[in-house]
């Protein structure tokens, strides 16, 4: 082989970052599918590198014979001592072919297009391997082009693709620009290995975290959870097991230096940081702030809470179109829902003019119902929240005669609920109208108006209740 094509794989194995036996052996089998063309038995051919004079050798082994019946497998022994003077019959002989001349130019052009190909298959193998290994990383990147809303991002060694979906709203990008992602995968096409990048994903703030924050990065500080509705707003919930160390102070670093870097980086997106908590009732609490929280009642079971706020202070509880409440709800992993100071404790009173006495319940006679009273369970309502369990261990009850309880008892509280919501719905309807006669006495206000400050997943699972909502809307959750 001539020095000049040794060269010029060497240069393709730099350029394309490949090894050279890689180059080689791609090379091998080019040529073999070209010998394949010309010959009808191809087993007997072999290859050979001269690493010291750099050239690629093609040999055909052939048997020595004294009667030649297939000359592509077999030699006469006239012809082999002229190649090997020592020939023996039954010996094997190596015969160098002239591939450069023997297999014409159609041949060459074969093997250079399948050398082509492979290179290809080894440069997309070897980009795959790359950045499949990053996933769950942050990349950087320019801007190459703008495809009908999606961002192709020129990663250096390869592409990435940052869909529309993927994009923080009203972002704009503008060929040339440095962009900053997530990678959320790498996927292989039939144009190469995609990379998939994300600036929505609750990942990408994590990471930028990371980077922003060293206590993030060395695990002194650890990210809890996160909850973002991407360009508007974030929360993330942040704790550290050194109490010398204050998580939030942390991250926001010396006058918001931190935190408002990253602010930058996400198109001016606003971030609260939340002290973590494992007390439920106390990281809800937090969650919600700037409002101030007054009442928490938790209903375990169905891991919900109602959340009673200073009646001046329910708007900024439930935030500019819910987002305050909404965000805060997927970031503890709670139903909230939200009710005024003075709303809670109508509610309670209400609730509490409710109470039917468990005496009342169909199947309760005089003494079921001493034998519940002194197991504390006084009313129907009680008894509804009660486990069958629970109810077993009261002398004289048996598991069916348990599980038929709480069955009528479940009954008769989804009827009072009903009513009860009925009337909460009733007030609500009048609380509007008396606001409405008053805003028309003087100039609007924002109900939703948001004022907190830097402060400091997944389906919409928050309820809010509150007078001054839609009384006539059926649905009172905001999402």
């Amino acid at each position: 082989m001539a020095f000049d094509m040794i060269e010029a794989m060497q240069m393709i194995a730099r350029e394309k970052n490949i090894e050279f036996d890689a180059v080689l052996e791609t090379l091998q089998a080019s040529l073999l599918a070209a010998a394949k063309k010309k010959y009808t038995f191809t087993d007997n051919i072999s290859f050979k590198f001269d690493r010291k004079t750099n050239e690629l050798l093609m040999l055909a082994t052939r048997k020595v014979v004294d009667t030649v019946e297939d000359s592509t497998i077999e030699i006469s022994l006239t012809e082999a001592k002229e190649i090997d003077p020592e020939a023996q019959i039954d010996d094997e002989l190596d015969e160098y072919i002239d591939y450069e001349t023997e297999f014409g130019r159609n041949a060459v052009l074969t093997a250079k297009q399948i050398l082509i190909q492979k290179v290809r298959e080894a440069e997309r193998d070897r980009i795959y391997d790359e950045y499949i290994d990053r996933v769950g990383t942050l990349v950087s990147g320019v801007v190459q082009q703008i495809d009908k809303g999606n961002v192709i991002v020129n990663l250096g060694r390869g592409e990435g693709v940052l869909d529309t979906k993927q994009q923080i709203p009203r972002e704009r990008f503008r060929q040339g620009d440095r962009v900053r992602a997530y990678i959320l995968d790498v996927q292989r096409s039939v144009k190469g290995p995609q990379v998939l990048l994300s600036r929505v994903s609750n990942e990408f703030l994590r990471a930028l975290f990371e980077l922003e924050v060293p206590e993030i990065y060395e695990r002194v500080i650890e990210i809890k959870s996160i909850a973002r509705e991407p360009g508007e707003r974030a929360k993330i919930a942040v704790y550290s097991s050194d109490d010398r160390i204050d998580p939030v102070g942390a991250c926001v670093g010396i006058k918001g230096v931190r935190v408002q870097s990253i602010v930058r980086e996400l198109n001016n997106e606003r971030i609260d940081i939340v002290p973590f908590s494992s007390a439920a009732e106390m990281f809800v609490s937090r969650a919600l702030a700037p409002a101030k929280v007054v009442n928490v009642d938790v209903f375990e079971d169905e891991k919900k809470m109602t959340v009673a706020v200073e009646d001046e202070k329910l708007s900024l509880a439930i935030g500019k179109n819910g987002q305050n409440a909404r965000l805060a709800s997927k970031l503890t992993g709670w139903k909230v829902n939200i009710m005024s100071e003075t709303d809670y404790n109508e509610s309670k009173r209400m609730e509490a003019e409710m109470l039917v006495p468990v005496g009342q319940l169909d199947g309760v006679g005089g003494k079921m119902e001493e034998r519940l009273a002194d197991a504390d369970i006084g009313s129907v309502q009680r008894l509804a929240n009660t486990s069958v369990e629970v109810l077993t261990r009261i002398d004289g009850l048996g598991v069916k005669t348990a599980e038929s309880l709480l069955e009528k008892a479940k009954e008769f509280v989804a009827k009072l609920e009903k009513e009860f919501q009925k009337k909460l719905k009733a007030k609500a309807k009048e609380d509007a109208k008396a606001k409405k006669k008053a805003d028309e006495s003087s100039p609007a206000e924002d109900l939703f108006e948001d004022d907190s400050e830097f402060v400091t997943e997944e389906d919409d699972v928050l309820e809010v209740s509150a007078p001054s909502l839609d009384a006539d809307d059926d649905d009172e959750d905001i999402a």
